[in-house]
């Protein structure tokens, strides 16, 4: 089996905190999800997760105006920059501080960051295929130091907030806590002096230009808009104005009154005036200035708005809100909703994968069931039945129904086709359901329970309650049943793993006993072993006909790694607090996946017990237990400086310090706060047996053999012309010059390209044809199969894709559905000529064999019969050679 799997996509958060921003065309959406950028594509419903991490929460990101940079930068000022097409990192750099602002000019030369109460523009990095880099030059390739600091500008006093470019590059606007807003030059102008727009009494959120940039609006976090103008005084007379006294000044003031509420975030649409502003109690405003007219007042969540943007179009508004991890587009036009999604508000406690590996589902602490789409990344629906957190869940092997288990004392079947709940079962008495098993028929449900020491068994057609399997001592950790003879094997905190017989005459147990609490079970696809995890670190194997013990090995080395910020010893000696909570086997059965309180997910031969892979979950150093050492320099009198509540109940820093003692700092020390420690409560295999899925305190985790990445890696700064892709189709490239034809479109140039091509290479091209031109092929030989006549040559290329390709056709029906109508189509013709001569000829046989042997005649008719057909196809071979539009190719 193979096992160089990589990281493919990242589902089940949608937006954690930072800013978001739309792609140039405004059909793609960039989301922060703790430490990566996801992607989300809004016409086409997908989304992909990038597969670069920083090292702590990323904190602001930025597109450039060309679409080809990604900047994004995290809570400690670290940056990377990115190419967005090509998914790949191209510069690291660190700024220092904590970032606050971050804008792009208009021409994409320069970017602006906001650290603290100072400005810093940078000259924007060359990248190897641009046109120029950002000093002007065309070499467009790598630099040893890309990153160039242009100027520096300090005069605010506080933090600055927003940063806005200018449509010509020249000025920016900085908005700053400090009550005021700022006018800066890029380079020196003749005139001009830096300028400061004050007036409001509280911090200033943003600022913007106006299309024309004759006026600019500011807005502040009481919910003031003041709108500025460049004018005169309004006492003196027009025909005695001078150039000296004219100054930007408040023209309109005008105000929000969000009674209890506050301004958190807002944004500006110069082209077609729409201003949009989020407030801390889930409600967004849309008005069209300047004459403040209210377009929109909808709320769209429970707790404050983080962050909205405005796509170039200014028809979709999208809102992020960090409390809950929502994320939506709204088109105001027609009132309804693009996008809106929301993860689970609590961690997640377990997923399974539906047979068909092509839906996830996860359970949380929050007693929301969620479906992902793993093809798109959206989660399609999500069940509320469930009053407290669901411990587990499990497919029926036939059919689509789900089972769950909750705290709430329930156990649910529901229907993925119908999406509802169709049966609830229940116990005598209350319970709280930690376990889950369905039998490969799906006729029987098992569930078990940290209250109670049973194993409840029902029927899944009538719903009652079948049998209580007593025996255990403790709770019931986990249950799995065999596939071979449907026995029941069940883990519990007594040290023991029982093997039922749920179907037999008597319903005996054979304990096997163990060194630890029993964490997980899983039951091997042909259901005769199983693998126990324990709390000790151990990973043991037993035959489940034999219940003999066949394999272990100790694990607690391999999921050791990683220290919190309490922990008294070293990430080298907690070897004795890390276990595996839950294991699953690959389809095949070969290899066993792990993963735990751990930061690490292990991946193990069954039958050597060799350690052959190990994923890191997470690098992002705001989760606990993912720092190897600690700095000391963080530890205070009060305990570890990371554990120290410094903000309190506030929702911002200075309202904390404006409660607090006068004089005071850093507030109550005996206040403390935590962040989530990284670990795995959930894992499984796909039914195919090519990808896995975790659930971790980052999200939902998939990792694949197929990248999945759709991009085109001859998308070179190359000279892509019909003589190149000749010259290329002459030195034998074949794949080179196939891609080649396919960028030119040239459908000439494609047919050349394709009936050149070596008969025993057609394999070999179509293996390494990039997936993004998949479908143009598909296309073309469809096509050529219903004009053509070289019939061969087109089913050995249909024969090659369907072989090479028939996996990712299979998983994206979709996308494909088109092209493969076409290819079914072309083949259905190609079917009926061939059996209607097929036929022709049958009935001319039976003719010929007909004939009597006897007859003296009857050698002149066949003599003369043979002497037509020759002379005939004589005279068609001579028709074809004077036929220069089509040339039949023979093959060997």
């Amino acid at each position: 089996m193979k096992t160089d799997f990589k990281f493919s996509n990242q589902l089940g958060t949608v937006y954690r905190k930072g800013n978001l921003v739309y792609t140039n065309d405004g059909t793609c959406l960039l989301s922060p999800v703790g430490n990566r950028v996801t992607v989300f594509d809004l016409v086409n419903n997908k989304s992909h997760t990038l597969p670069f991490a920083h090292r702590l929460n990323i904190a602001r990101i930025a597109l450039h105006p060309k679409g080809q940079l990604l900047l994004t930068i995290d809570e400690s000022g670290r940056a990377i920059l990115s190419h967005f097409q090509r998914r790949i990192v191209l510069y690291h750099f660190s700024l220092k501080s904590p970032v606050s602002a971050l804008a792009f000019s208009a021409s994409g030369k320069h970017f602006a960051v906001g650290l603290g109460r100072k400005i810093e523009v940078w000259k924007t990095p060359s990248t190897p295929g641009s046109a120029e880099s950002a000093t002007g030059d065309d070499s467009g390739g790598l630099e040893f130091a890309p990153f160039v600091r242009y100027r520096q500008y300090v005069s605010h006093h506080d933090t600055v907030q927003h940063i806005e470019w200018s449509s010509d590059s020249r000025f920016f606007l900085s908005a700053s806590k400090d009550l005021t807003a700022r006018i800066w030059s890029l380079d020196p102008e003749e005139g001009f002096m830096p300028t400061t727009l004050a007036g409001h009494r509280t911090a200033v959120y943003a600022a913007w230009f106006s299309k024309d940039q004759e006026t600019i609006h500011t807005v502040s976090k009481d919910g003031a808009l003041f709108q500025w103008q460049y004018l005169p005084p309004a006492d003196v007379d027009p025909d005695d104005v001078n150039e000296q006294d004219e100054r930007w000044r408040i023209t309109e003031r005008r105000y929000f009154f969000q009674d209890q509420a506050h301004l958190t975030t807002a944004a500006f649409h110069p082209a077609s005036n729409l201003l949009v502003t989020g407030f801390s109690n889930g409600l967004f405003m849309l008005h069209e200035l300047p004459s403040f007219s209210e377009i929109h007042k909808l709320s769209i969540s429970a707790s404050h708005v983080d962050t909205v943007s405005i796509n170039q179009t200014g028809e979709w508004l999208a809102f992020g809100s960090s409390a809950l991890g929502q994320l939506l587009v709204w088109e105001w036009q027609s009132e309804s909703y693009i996008l809106k999604q929301q993860g689970h508000f609590d961690s997640m406690n377990t997923l399974t994968y539906s047979p068909s590996g092509d839906r996830v589902i996860t359970c949380a602490d929050d007693g929301k069931i969620k479906v992902w789409d793993t093809t798109s990344g959206f989660c399609i629906v999500t069940f509320t039945e469930h009053t407290s957190g669901v411990t587990a869940c499990e497919f029926a092997k036939r059919g689509n129904v789900l089972f769950t288990a909750s705290l709430d004392g329930s156990v649910r079947a529901f229907d993925l086709i119908r999406y509802r709940c169709f049966r609830t079962f229940t116990a005598p008495k209350r319970l709280s359901f930690s376990s889950i098993a369905v039998d490969p028929s799906g006729e029987v449900v098992a569930a078990g329970s940290l209250d109670d020491f049973d194993v409840h068994i029902w029927s899944v057609q009538t719903g009652q309650l079948l049998d209580q399997l007593s025996g255990h001592e403790g709770p019931v950790s986990s249950l799995a049943f065999s596939a071979a003879d449907g026995s029941l094997v069940s883990g519990s905190w007594d040290r023991t793993v029982r093997i039922w017989s749920v179907f037999g005459r008597t319903q005996t147990s054979e304990p096997l006993q163990l060194q630890a609490d029993v964490l997980a079970v899983s039951v091997r696809p042909d259901g005769r072993q199983v693998a126990v995890s324990t709390l000790d670190g151990q990973l043991t194997f037993w035959s489940l006909s034999e219940a003999t013990q066949q394999a272990g090995l100790d694990s607690r080395r391999d999921a050791s790694g990683g220290r919190k910020t309490t922990d008294r010893r070293t990430a080298a000696n907690v070897a004795g607090t890390k276990s595996f909570g839950t294991i699953a086997y690959s389809t095949d059965g070969t290899v066993l996946i792990a993963g735990g309180n751990s930061k690490y997910i292990c991946l193990y031969a069954v039958e050597t017990g060799v350690l052959l892979r190990k994923f890191t979950v997470s690098v992002n150093l705001s989760l606990e237990g993912t720092q190897e050492f600690l700095n000391s320099n963080l530890l205070t009198e009060a305990g570890p400086r990371g554990l120290l509540d410094e903000q309190g109940e506030a929702s911002d820093l200075e309202d904390r310090i404006d409660k607090s003692l006068p004089g005071s700092k850093r507030g109550d020390a005996a206040q403390r706060k935590s962040a989530p420690e990284v670990r795995v409560p959930g894992i499984a295999f796909s039914p195919t047996g090519r990808a896995f899925c975790a659930a971790s305190t980052e999200g939902l985790l998939l990792y694949s053999l197929d990248t999945g990445a759709v991009f085109d890696p001859f998308d070179l700064d190359v000279d892509v012309t019909p003589e190149t892709t000749l010259q290329a189709l002459r030195r034998t490239e074949w794949l080179k010059a196939m891609v080649m034809a396919f960028r030119l479109s040239d459908t000439r140039l494609v047919r050349q390209v394709y009936r050149s091509v070596a008969i025993s290479d057609i394999r070999l091209v179509v293996r390494d044809l990039p997936q993004v031109y998949l479908e143009r092929l598909l296309r073309f030989v469809a096509k050529e199969a219903d004009q053509s006549p070289h019939l061969e040559l087109n089913l050995i290329w249909l024969e090659s894709v369907l072989s090479q390709h028939g996996r990712l056709l299979k998983e994206k029906q979709g996308d494909y559905a088109e092209v493969v109508r076409m290819v079914q189509k072309a083949t259905a013709r190609i079917q009926n000529e061939i059996m209607k001569v097929a036929d022709q000829n049958t009935h001319t046989i039976d003719y010929l064999l007909a004939q009597p042997l006897n007859d003296p005649f009857s050698g002149m008719q066949l003599k003369a019969i043979t002497t037509g057909g020759a002379e005939q196809e004589e005279s068609d071979d001579d028709e074809e050679m004077a036929d220069d539009d089509e040339e039949w190719i023979g093959l060997e």
